[in-house]
């Protein structure tokens, strides 16, 4: 499905620097309006330009995200369905268009393609984080495929982990940041058109914060999430697995506030290095020869009906944060509707290459930043990766949001009247248009069984390689719910 087109501003071509965080809850912003999270640098990026309110995620979970943002199309056009199908390079993207323009392009942090040596679109990475051994986590793999197979479900871990301290992602995360500086401060002695992907960590787990940011945010004075342990909320069944990962039950109120603490730490963590870049960005007299776009490549339940992680289509977990700004870029927030696939047209605009004639479904964000607000705009997101018992789709239109499970039933909500998604009205027979119409958009972009069937058969076909589920299950190899970071970090 091809969204609609906004016509493109005429603007320079500028240098473009894209940050992307991981995991990074779009509510957990001062600019979106959260009570307690600290993010300065967030805020005034956001103050500077437009942040886009209802932005999406393709897919949440971090690999096949990562595929669509590098080549600005649908994870079921793509086949990169969970974290152990890296994006190789075969599909091109927007990289590729910059090197054959010969435009500089590199790359600092986390990637979490394949494989350094694959041809990705990038001249050079820099401390790169691929999947693990190029090969990801396999296990993850094993959904409903083999009938007479029943994996054991472990806890993730990641309540429990929860605390104060360093861990091997916010010392990355530093050497991300300092190598960032100095590629800015490098660039600046050079006269040439560049685009620079800056990928941070956090504020994904492992919830460990450094203590400076971990004490902003007292556990006793933290709130519980909203329809967690004690609540009355009852989960779809599509969730039943997700929710026995969490073990969210199994833990004291105090470890879920440990929790909440320590993420909002990792959110200012993330702020604080975000800073130094554009920083850096400022100090070497780059600032206003360069468009900045921050995103991340999903969001974080934080607790949210007892789940940590994402791999659902809930806000906490679909939506992302989106900021751009520079020149061109109007001091707004807007309420249309977008997708990580849009930063692929959007780096092409910034960059004065063609965009939105190469068959990819976006628009650039810098054409609908400069619009008027355009609600309507449909929003599209899947998910066919770890846990799920079928392929789970959600579709944003104006004020209502649609989440089809294949083979379970619908849910609907009210965004406008119910931001929270406390309200499930598919059963309702007042929004039964109003479901019909999201299930034609829905259709229009995608069909679920046949994309359901798909992932399966791909996914299997993995896990048959390698000897089938019961030999991948003993052959694991690490016993992180997370990609360990380039070598170096575990070492310090």
């Amino acid at each position: 499905m091809k969204l609609q087109e906004t016509s493109a501003p005429d603007i320079p071509a500028q240098n473009t620097l894209v940050i992307m965080a991981d995991e990074h809850s779009p509510k957990m912003l001062g600019c979106a309006g959260h009570a307690l999270v600290q993010t300065p640098h967030f805020d005034a990026l956001a103050a500077r330009g437009t942040r886009f309110a209802r932005a999406y995620t393709p897919c949440p979970i971090c690999v096949p995200a990562r595929a669509a943002f590098a080549t600005g199309r649908y994870v079921h056009e793509l086949g990169f369905w969970d974290n152990s199908m890296g994006y190789d390079g075969r599909v091109q993207g927007w990289g590729h268009r910059l090197q054959a323009a010969g435009i500089r392009n590199e790359s600092i942090g986390k990637l979490h393609y394949r494989h350094e040596t694959d041809p990705v679109g990038l001249d050079k990475q820099y401390i790169p984080m691929h999947i693990k051994d190029g090969v990801g986590m396999v296990h993850l793999s094993i959904r409903r495929q083999y009938p007479d197979f029943i994996p054991t479900i472990k806890s993730s871990g990641i309540i429990a982990a929860a605390g104060c301290g360093e861990s091997e992602y916010t010392r990355y995360d530093r050497k991300v940041a300092k190598l960032a500086c100095e590629w800015l401060a490098e660039a600046a002695k050079r006269e040439e058109r560049w685009v620079l992907f800056v990928s941070f960590v956090a504020p994904h787990f492992p919830l460990v914060a450094p203590e400076e940011f971990f004490s902003l945010y007292p556990v006793a004075d933290m709130p519980l999430p909203k329809a967690g342990v004690g609540s009355d909320f009852r989960p779809h069944p599509w969730l039943a697995d997700f929710i026995r990962t969490t073990a969210a039950d199994q833990h004291s109120a105090q470890q879920h506030r440990t929790a909440a603490a320590a993420y909002l730490g990792l959110c200012s963590f993330v702020d604080a290095q975000i800073g130094l870049v554009l920083e850096a960005l400022q100090q070497h007299g780059l600032a206003g020869s360069t468009r900045v776009i921050y995103t991340s490549d999903h969001g974080e339940n934080a607790g949210a009906r007892m789940l940590w992680g994402k791999s659902n289509h809930y806000e906490e977990s679909s939506g992302i944060p989106l900021i751009i700004a520079g020149d061109g870029i109007p001091n707004r927030v807007s309420h249309t509707p977008v997708n990580l696939i849009d930063v692929h047209p959007t780096i092409l605009h910034s960059t004065g290459l063609a965009h939105g004639t190469d068959g990819t479904p976006g628009t650039s964000l810098i054409a609908l930043a400069a619009a008027d607000d355009d609600p309507d705009r449909v929003a599209f997101s899947e998910y066919h990766a770890a846990r799920s018992p079928s392929a789970s789709f959600m579709v944003r239109k104006g004020r209502y949001k649609l989440i089809h499970y294949v083979g379970f039933a619908p849910e609907l909500f009210d965004l406008d009247t119910d931001p929270e998604e406390q309200n499930d009205r598919a059963a309702s027979p007042n929004h039964q248009g109003v479901l019909r119409d999201l299930e034609r958009c829905l259709r229009e972009i995608v069909d679920p069984q046949a994309v359901d069937r798909a992932a399966n058969a791909a996914q299997k076909a993995l896990v048959d390689s390698r000897g089938g589920p019961a030999a991948v299950m003993a052959n694991l190899v690490t016993t992180k719910a997370y990609t360990p970071v380039p070598g170096e970090f575990l070492r310090e």
